[in-house]
């Protein structure tokens, strides 16, 4: 598959420092929300050879399009690869936020699935909380998903570590005990929150 490239200007703005610093993110997620075609850079971006670039890019991402997620909706397929593909947890969480806001068939939202499930062995805490959230979120789209979605979040409940055993109390609060019949019930910006 061809990977989308990026433009060099975007790249450079999202440059140096180290990981713990977001360097000018911030105006290249004003910079994508006000001109929707660099959303492809961005998305590009996320296959950079430099690791700084690439969590940049992500958290760019997910931020620029929290108002407009049609906006990913012809790069879906590049997003599920670059799901399926990416070691890097800062690109991984942010991946999680963003698939279950993609309009996806019944086998993209299969391969979605069985791409969280594999975030949910992540070394991470935030990688596995994010994944635990995504497959909610999927759940709460799609019947077929719950049973399972539940039970991998009541197991999260025991087993997983502090940041998905919250997360996890917190969505069984507000799941109606009908998994086959209502959506779970998700508080106003879940999507928005981060996922620790």
């Amino acid at each position: 598959m061809k990977h989308l490239a990026s433009s060099p200007m975007l790249v450079g703005r999202l440059q140096g420092g180290d990981r713990r610093s977001l360097g000018r993110s911030a105006a290249v997620v004003r910079d994508v929300m006000e001109d929707p075609a660099l959303v492809g850079d961005l998305i590009g971006a996320l296959d950079d050879p430099d690791p700084i670039v690439r969590m940049r890019a992500a958290d760019a991402l997910e931020k620029a399009i929290r108002a407009h997620p049609a906006r990913l909706t012809p790069f879906k397929t590049t997003l599920l690869r670059q799901a399926r593909s990416s070691g890097q947890h800062e690109v991984r969480w942010h991946l999680a936020q963003l698939l279950p806001r993609l309009p996806l068939t019944r086998r993209e939202r299969k391969s979605a699935v069985t791409t969280l499930h594999g975030y949910l062995q992540d070394r991470s805490s935030i990688v596995r909380t994010c994944a635990l959230q995504a497959l909610a979120d999927l759940a709460a789209t799609d019947p077929a998903l719950r049973p399972a979605a539940r039970a991998t979040i009541e197991a999260a409940v025991v087993d997983g570590t502090p940041a998905m055993r919250a997360r996890g109390r917190k969505l069984l609060a507000r799941w109606p005990p009908d998994v086959g019949a209502t959506r779970p019930v998700r508080s106003a910006g879940t999507r928005e929150t981060p996922c620790v």
